[in-house]
């Protein structure tokens, strides 16, 4: 099994408290990623995340076909990281941690998603044609609105790939 990885990192000019209120909740999701991604929150959601919360969730992420993901808030340190993985979905494997730290003149935000295909060669050949295009996409355009809206102009930002 190939696990992938995608590594962002940006500074925002935001406080940490006002990034965990915003990246910990969501009902932002639709907010940050492309149009073609779109998510409907399907279990309620309380206003707090804690380890242990379950997600449900309905998106078309691909050819506008209804997939069902149940994500698992695994770890929670408020207001530094939360780490939630996907326990029914599309994927084979998916964790994402979300990392926030302070910075002279804001925050500095990672992710880290690591992910395996599911499906054998047939999952390697969506990877490859379709999958990985796609995540990308939904990362860079998180970078781009996050940027827009919190930007700090003398950071450099660096997607890595």
């Amino acid at each position: 099994m190939k696990i992938h990885q995608l590594y962002r990192k940006q500074k925002l000019g935001m406080t940490r408290r006002q990034a965990w209120e915003f990246f910990s909740s969501p009902y932002y999701l639709n907010d940050i990623t492309p149009d073609f991604f779109h998510v409907d929150i399907t279990s309620p959601v309380p206003n707090e995340i804690y380890a242990g919360l379950l997600i449900s969730y309905q998106m078309k992420a691909v050819w506008g076909i209804p997939m069902n993901w149940l994500s698992e808030v695994s770890h929670c340190q408020k207001p530094v990281r939360f780490i939630y993985q996907q326990r029914i979905g599309p994927f084979k494997f998916w964790s994402h941690e979300v990392s926030l730290s302070e910075c002279p003149d804001g925050v500095v935000l990672e992710d880290i998603v690591f992910y395996a295909m599911p499906y054998g060669w047939l999952g390697k050949l969506l990877h490859a044609t379709l999958i990985g295009d796609k995540l990308k996409r939904i990362f860079d355009t998180r970078h781009d609105y996050l940027q827009a809206r919190w930007s700090i102009p003398t950071m450099t930002d660096s997607p890595s790939h």
